[in-house]
């Protein structure tokens, strides 16, 4: 359950994974990189980046977290994904927990957000 301020209780299979809106992909061989903005704020990238620096921090998913970002696409819930995954996981105990946490993760670290289900 994920608790939100100023309203109750939200079921976290129920809420939909929407990448952030400056997020950057690209694929490296079979799995996707992700370009993520080293600021949130675009006039610290003006102020705060060094000179030659890229305004972004690659990151290399893995199998498994190149085959969760695929199914995010803004329209499918937690628990959708995490079906539509069985096959990919062939049948491993626990998976579920898995993806969720590396979802719970990726919020977290602002690569996407978990909006209010349907």
């Amino acid at each position: 359950m994920l608790m939100r301020k100023g309203e109750g209780k939200i079921n976290l299979l129920d809420t939909i994974p929407v990448p952030g809106s400056r997020i950057l992909t690209e694929w490296k061989g079979e799995c996707i990189v992700l370009a993520l903005p080293r600021f949130r704020r675009e006039w610290m990238q003006r102020w705060l980046l060094p000179k030659g620096m890229s305004a972004y921090t690659r990151v290399q998913l893995e199998e498994h977290g190149t085959a969760v970002w695929q199914l995010i696409d803004g329209q499918r819930t937690v628990g959708e994904i995490i079906s539509l995954l069985a096959p990919h996981f062939h049948g491993e105990a626990g998976y579920e927990t898995r993806v969720t946490t590396y979802l719970m993760r990726m919020q977290r670290d602002g690569i996407i957000r978990l909006m209010s289900g349907r």
